[in-house]
């Protein structure tokens, strides 16, 4: 149990989103620049996307798994692998991003919320695996052999995110909720700090400006990653 702000925190839920990984050089969602600009969301990451044109869907895919390959985790992703393994309570970590970063930075925990970029899907058998390559139409389900039905395993505009039931439950019973990189735009994930307070929990935002509910945040700090994450993770573990 640590002390923070005059609380004991015994049970922390952290939400990572692009933010975190900007500074590893993962283009982000909305800012000049960024992934999308080439792109109209809608022509890429929909289901209907998919059917319209899975050759351009797959291509976008590809590349974005390709560039994951050249980027690095930086000192965000391992400041927050170093509060899973030294705080005394509980750190439980979710994502918006679908980059395996914090998994690299040293995370032994990480829910995906919206899916894993190093993952595909079958609609055919329901399976999930591993992404081991390129893919097209012409790609074969190693599980079931069926062609042409393997896609991104990532929630798309639409789509349910994944693994509600379980980051509801952590966020009722949290004392510390940490909400990192986020633009609080996207929902489910910006309503998380309204479901924390409801718990009682104190809640922290870091965020390089503010966010769409800065305001719900009883701390809030402005600035890179690397820096306001490395200086939040050792004041919980009391350096």
């Amino acid at each position: 149990m640590a002390h923070f702000h005059g609380r004991y925190i015994d049970r922390v839920v952290v939400l990572t989103g692009a933010g975190i990984s900007a500074e590893s050089g993962v283009p982000t969602f909305r800012d000049a620049g960024g992934l999308w600009e080439r792109h109209d969301p809608m022509d890429i990451a929909t289901p209907e996307a998919f059917s319209r044109d899975p050759e351009l869907v797959y291509r976008f895919y590809n590349e974005r798994r390709s560039q994951l390959t050249r980027v690095q985790p930086n000192a965000a992703h391992k400041a927050l692998a170093r509060l899973q393994r030294e705080f005394p309570g509980e750190v439980y970590l979710v994502t918006q991003n679908v980059d395996d970063l914090h998994e690299r930075g040293g995370s032994h925990q990480v829910c995906h919320m919206h899916g894993e970029l190093l993952a595909m899907s079958c609609t055919a058998c329901e399976r999930s695996m591993r992404a081991e390559r390129d893919y097209d139409g012409r790609s074969a389900c190693p599980a079931c052999g069926a062609r042409g039905k393997l896609r991104p395993d990532v929630v798309w505009f639409g789509e349910m995110p994944y693994h509600m039931d379980q980051i509801e439950t952590r966020l009722a019973d949290c004392d510390l909720f940490v909400a990192i990189g986020t633009s609080g735009l996207v929902y489910p994930a910006a309503g998380f700090v309204r479901h924390a307070l409801a718990a009682g929990a104190t809640t922290v935002e870091l965020n390089s400006q503010l966010s769409d509910v800065t305001e719900l945040f009883h701390h809030q700090h402005q600035g890179l990653a690397t820096t306001t994450v490395a200086s939040l993770v050792r004041e919980l573990l009391g350096d």
